[in-house]
C-alpha cells in the first residue's frame, strides 16, 4: 500500500458540505443514531464549523422524521423592540430556550449552537446561564444537540447534560484524500501524497480546509510544490504565529554533540517519515517520536534558540511561553491560558510550544510556595499533552536551569521523555559562535584576535557573580559591545585584542586599591600561584589577576577545567588544602601580617578537612575509617549520639590536617620565597598575567587550555 494517490481518484468537484460529511463520516453518523435513540451529544468544534456539522446531521434527522429546533439568539424580525429597546443576544437566546421548553409537545431535537456564551473564561457561569440550567432539565421531551467550542471550558453542570461526546478538532490524516479536489492536487506536483501535506493541515477543520485549498494560486505540477506549501502555511498560521528562520548549522555556533543528538532522535526520524510512502511504516515511526522535551542547562545558552532552529528544520511555527506569565491570580485563568495555547498549536501545527522557565509552575509537587495553582497548571499541561494524536505534529519544549527540580510527572516516558542537556559553550563552541557573530556585525577580528577572543571567554565573566561562567549570550553581549565601539570610533581597521578587552572591562566598576592594599593581594594570589605549582595533584593555572574584575574578590586564581571531573582522590584534597593556605601563609611571610582576606580560603579548607575526616574515613587511626552522620538534620555536623572524647578527636584531625597544610604551604614557599616575590612583582605591574607568562617567570611547562581541553 503507497500514500501515493491517482489524480483521478480525486473529485473535480467539492463544496464545503460535501468535504464536511467526508471529514467526519462516522462522527456524523454517530450523532445522528444518538439523537435518533433520545441520547444528547455534545459537539466540541470550531464556530466556523459548528454550522456546516448542524446542516448533515439535521439532514440525517429527515431521514427519522426527527424535527430539529436552531436557537441561534437571533430576534424575530416580527417582533418589535420593548420599551427598554431591543433585547440583548443572550437574553434573546434565554427567551428562545424559555420557549422550546415550555412549548414543546413531542420530541425533537434542540440545537445550541453557543454554549460559551453561558460561561465565563474560566469556565463558571454567568448569571444568565443560572437561569438557562433548570430550563436544560425541565423537558424529557427534548433531545440537546450542542457545541463546545474548544476555547472555553464548560461547566460541569452543564457537561452532565450530554452523555455523547464528539471532538472535531482537525481532520483525520486518512480522510485528507478526500477533501482535495483534482486542480488542487496539481499545485503539489504530479505524485500527490497527501501523508506529505497532512502534517500542514492537520490542524484545520473541514470548512477552513475548504476554503484555504480553493485560493491556492500557482502552476500545475510543479517541481517543487513550495509555493503551494507556502500558501498553506501562511493560512495556518493565522496572523499571530511564524516559522522562525534559525539554521541549525548557519546561525547556532559549535555544539556539535547536541546537534547531533537532536537529529539522530528527533529531525532524521521526522524527515525519514515524510520520505515514507507506506502508511504502516508512517505509524511505526511516528511512535517513536518523543513529543515532549527538556532542554536543560546553565542561563543564556541557548536553549530556546535550539527550539527556534528545529522549528525551522521542521517547518514548524513556535511560541514561545514564559511560565511566571501564565500565572493568574484568577481561579481557572492560568488553566485557561494553557488550554489556549494548546488549542493555537494544533491549530497551526506543525509547531511547538516552548515553556520557558518551565520549573516556575512545574516543580516537584508538594514543594510548591505559591498560591497552589502550580499544582492546577501541571494538571492542566499533562492532560494537554496526553491529549496529543500520534500523527499530530505538536511538540513542547521545556527550558529550565534546574531540571532536578521539575516535577517527575512530567518525566516519565510519553511525556517530557527527551532530556536535551545545552552547557556552557567549550572551546570550539566558542570559536564557532565567534565567527558567526563576526560575520554578520561585520567586525572584522583577525586570528589572533579571535583566538584571544576564545581565550578570553574562557574566563569567569568579570563583573558579574563570582563564578559565573561566558555563556551563548555573554559571547553576544561581547560582540555587540565590539560593534558599538567601531561604529560609535568610527573603527575602520581590523578589531584587535585590545578591543576585546576593552569591550569586555571598560565599564567594569573596580575597587580603587592603595599601593599597599595591592600589595597584599598580589602577595595572596602569589602564595596560592606558587603552591599549586608545587603540589602534583594540582590543576593547571589558566589566569591570576588582582584587578578586582571578580564579584566579591579583590583578586583570584583561575584554574583550567580538572582532567579528572569525576575521581576525587585524597592526595587531591591534601593538595587543595595547601594550595587554599598559600595566600594566607605568603602574607605571614613577606608582610609580617595577616588580613582578613583568608576568610573563604579557611571556609573552604575547613569544610574539606572535615569531610575527610567525617564522611570520606580519611582522618586517621584516632577517629576510624568510619562515616559520622548527623544527628540533627538542621545542624550537619552535630553528634549528640558521640561522647565527649571523640567528638574532640573529630575535631583535633581536623585541626591536624588544617596544621599540616599551613606547614606544607609555608615550606613551599620560603624554599622559593624569590620566585614568590618576583611573581608578586610581576602583578603589581601587569594586574593579570595568563597562564604563558607564568610558565616564562617559573620555568614550568604549564598545559594550555587547549591540551587541556583535548
Amino acid at each position: 500500500m503507497s500514500t501515493l494517490v491517482p489524480e483521478s481518484s480525486l473529485p473535480q468537484e467539492l463544496s464545503t458540505p460535501q468535504a464536511v460529511d467526508l471529514a467526519y463520516p462516522h462522527e456524523l453518523a454517530g450523532m445522528a443514531g444518538d439523537l435518533v435513540r433520545g441520547l444528547p451529544a455534545l459537539v466540541e468544534c470550531e464556530k466556523d464549523l459548528a454550522p456546516f456539522v448542524f446542516m448533515s446531521v439535521r439532514g440525517r434527522l429527515r431521514e427519522h422524521d426527527l424535527k430539529c429546533l436552531f436557537l441561534d439568539g437571533r430576534p424575530n424580525p416580527n417582533e418589535s423592540a420593548g420599551a427598554m429597546g431591543p433585547p440583548s443576544f443572550v437574553g434573546t437566546l434565554i427567551s428562545q430556550l424559555r420557549n422550546a421548553v415550555r412549548g414543546a409537545v413531542e420530541k425533537r431535537v434542540v440545537v445550541l449552537p453557543h454554549l460559551d456564551l453561558l460561561t465565563t473564561s474560566q469556565g463558571g457561569l454567568t448569571s444568565e446561564a443560572r437561569e438557562v440550567i433548570p430550563l436544560l432539565y425541565e423537558n424529557p421531551e427534548l433531545v440537546w444537540l450542542g457545541f463546545k467550542d474548544p476555547s472555553f471550558p464548560l461547566p460541569q453542570v452543564i457537561e452532565n447534560l450530554f452523555p455523547k461526546r464528539y471532538s472535531l478538532l482537525g481532520i483525520g490524516r486518512e480522510r485528507l484524500q478526500h477533501l482535495i479536489t483534482q486542480k488542487e492536487a496539481r499545485k503539489f506536483g504530479k505524485d500527490f501524497n497527501p501523508w506529505a501535506l497532512y502534517k500542514h493541515v492537520s490542524g484545520m477543520n473541514a470548512a477552513r480546509l475548504r476554503k484555504m485549498l480553493s485560493t491556492l494560486e500557482g502552476e500545475d505540477y510543479p517541481n517543487n510544490p513550495r509555493h503551494a506549501i507556502e500558501q498553506v502555511r501562511q493560512a495556518t498560521l493565522g496572523g499571530t504565529l511564524e516559522v522562525p528562520n534559525v539554521d541549525l548549522e548557519d546561525d547556532v555556533g559549535g555544539y556539535a554533540k547536541v546537534k547531533k543528538r537532536l537529529r539522530a532522535e528527533i529531525l532524521d526520524v521526522l524527515q525519514a517519515k515524510d520520505k515514507q510512502t507506506d502508511p504502516d511504516q508512517i505509524k511505526k515511526m511516528e511512535s517513536l517520536i518523543p513529543r515532549g522535551m527538556i532542554f536543560w542547562g546553565p542561563p543564556g545558552t541557548g536553549k530556546t534558540l535550539f527550539a527556534k532552529g528545529m522549528a525551522t528544520a521542521l517547518g514548524a511555527a513556535i511560541t514561545v511561553v514564559s511560565g511566571p506569565e501564565l500565572k493568574s491570580r484568577w481561579v481557572g485563568e492560568s488553566e485557561e491560558n494553557l488550554r489556549l495555547i494548546f488549542h493555537r498549536a494544533r491549530q497551526s501545527a506543525p509547531s511547538i510550544i516552548v515553556f520557558d522557565e518551565l520549573d516556575s509552575f512545574a516543580a516537584a509537587r508538594g514543594t510548591y510556595t505559591g498560591s497552589g495553582v502550580e499544582h492546577s497548571m501541571v494538571n492542566q499541561l499533562l492532560t494537554e499533552m496526553d491529549g496529543f494524536h500520534s500523527e499530530e505534529l505538536v511538540f513542547v519544549v521545556g527550558t529550565t536551569n534546574f531540571v532536578e527540580s521539575l516535577d517527575p510527572a512530567l518525566l516519565r516516558p510519553g511525556r517530557f521523555e527527551f532530556h536535551l542537556h545545552i552547557p556552557y559553550p567549550g572551546r570550539d563552541d566558542r570559536r564557532a559562535i565567534l565567527e558567526i557573530y563576526n560575520r554578520s556585525m561585520n567586525l572584522d577580528m583577525t586570528d589572533t584576535t579571535l583566538e584571544y577572543a576564545v581565550k578570553r571567554t574562557g574566563d569567569f565573566v568579570e563583573g558579574a557573580v563570582l563564578g559565573t561562567r561566558f555563556s551563548g549570550d555573554h559571547i553576544n553581549a561581547l560582540c555587540r559591545a565590539l560593534a558599538r565601539i567601531r561604529l560609535r570610533e568610527d573603527i575602520d581597521r581590523p578589531t584587535s585584542p585590545e578591543d576585546i578587552e576593552r569591550a569586555l572591562t571598560e565599564w567594569i566598576d573596580r575597587p580603587q586599591m592603595t599601593k599597599r592594599e595591592e600589595t597584599v593581594v598580589a602577595t595572596h594570589e602569589a602564595g596560592h600561584a606558587i603552591c599549586s605549582l608545587f603540589c602534583e595533584h594540582a590543576t593547571p593555572i589558566e589566569r591570576i589577576s588582582i584587578q578586582g574584575d571578580a564579584a566579591g574578590a579583590l583578586g583570584f586564581v583561575k584554574y583550567q577545567d580538572p582532567t579528572n571531573k569525576y575521581v576525587v582522590t585524597r592526595g587531591q584534597l591534601l593538595d587543595d588544602l595547601c594550595i587554599l593556605m598559600g595566600g594566607r601563609e605568603a602574607e605571614r611571610l613577606l608582610c609580617d601580617d595577616l588580613s582578613i582576606g583568608s576568610a573563604d580560603d579557611l571556609r573552604r579548607a575547613t569544610q574539606i578537612a572535615r569531610a575527610l575526616v567525617e564522611e570520606f574515613g580519611m582522618g586517621g587511626d584516632d577517629v576510624g575509617i568510619v562515616r559520622y552522620e548527623s544527628d540533627d538534620e538542621r545542624f550537619p555536623g552535630r553528634y549528640r549520639s558521640l561522647s565527649p572524647t571523640q567528638l574532640e578527636r573529630l575535631d583535633d584531625s581536623v585541626k591536624t590536617l588544617l596544621a599540616e597544610a599551613c606547614s606544607r604551604a609555608s615550606d613551599f614557599l620560603k624554599e622559593n620565597q624569590t620566585l614568590v616575590e618576583t611573581l608578586r612583582d610581576l602583578l603589581l605591574e601587569k594586574k593579570v598575567i595568563d597562564a604563558k607568562t607564568l610558565g616564562e617567570i617559573t620555568g614550568r611547562d604549564i598545559p594550555s587550555e587547549e591540551k587541556s581541553e583535548q
